[in-house]
């Protein structure tokens, strides 16, 4: 293909991801409602677990609720529609790619999305809930009414999500340096203890609160995560020597 066949390639891959996105906007637009309902699900399960607590969100300013609005539309329709656009720009990188490059890369990019769900997933079902609670139990020990707004709601429920979602695919960061030789599993195996340290500073980093019970509970799956890219660097090792072998 020419150069103006590329850009055409291009410019298609883009249109498609942009209408792809712009339905899957339109459409929690539309189910707003429905939307709002799951995403409330960790404030309802906090709501029946302090019966005795008044926790009832509330906007201090006019344009909040359109704020809140666009942000579910624009973050849920790119997470929505995250699966189309990696597909579609995969069709647009693959034939530059050799066919041991897309055996590697194929495997690395859904292994990369299923990393992300799992730790959004983990952040929306157990961290959230567990920062909320620490929050109203905190209010309760210094005698304060808790007054959240719906901005300050889903700005944690998004900082979290995403972050940690984020944070769970650093195992696919490890693999691909020790595919490229940049990194060894014995560098690994011998700073342990140092990575379980850099672990801590993450969670601490992503995790909004500073009580060490979130912060433990964001950090024993990473370092499972982390013990878990030492065996698959070790396998992609072995098949490096091995592929070095019959060369």
């Amino acid at each position: 293909m020419g150069f103006w066949d590329h850009l055409e390639e291009l410019r298609g891959t883009i249109v498609k991801s942009v209408v792809v996105f712009v339905v899957f906007a339109t459409l929690i637009g539309i189910y707003m409602k429905e939307f709002n309902d799951i995403l409330m699900m960790p404030l309802l399960k906090l709501k029946a677990a302090y019966p005795a607590v008044t926790i009832d969100l509330g906007s201090t300013t006019i344009m909040e609720p359109f704020n809140v609005v666009i942000q579910m539309c624009v973050l849920g329709g790119l997470a929505l529609s995250l699966p189309f656009i990696l597909y579609f720009v995969g069709r647009f990188v693959a034939p530059a790619l050799t066919e041991k490059e897309l055996r590697a890369v194929l495997p690395l990019c859904i292994s990369a999305f299923v990393l992300f769900l799992l730790g959004a997933a983990f952040a929306f079902f157990l961290l959230v809930p567990s920062t909320l609670r620490v929050s109203v139990e905190i209010n309760q020990m210094f005698g304060y009414a808790v007054r959240w707004t719906p901005g300050s709601y889903y700005s944690l429920l998004t900082w979290l999500t995403l972050g940690v979602g984020a944070s769970f695919e650093f195992p696919l960061v490890i693999v691909l340096l020790v595919w490229l030789g940049v990194m060894t599993t014995a560098f690994l195996r011998k700073y342990r203890r140092h990575a379980i340290i850099v672990i801590f500073l993450i969670a601490a980093v992503v995790t909004p609160t500073p009580d060490p019970i979130t912060q433990t509970m964001f950090a024993i799956p990473l370092y499972v995560l982390f013990e878990i890219a030492i065996f698959a660097s070790s396998r992609v090792e072995k098949r490096k020597e091995k592929l070095k072998l019959l060369g």
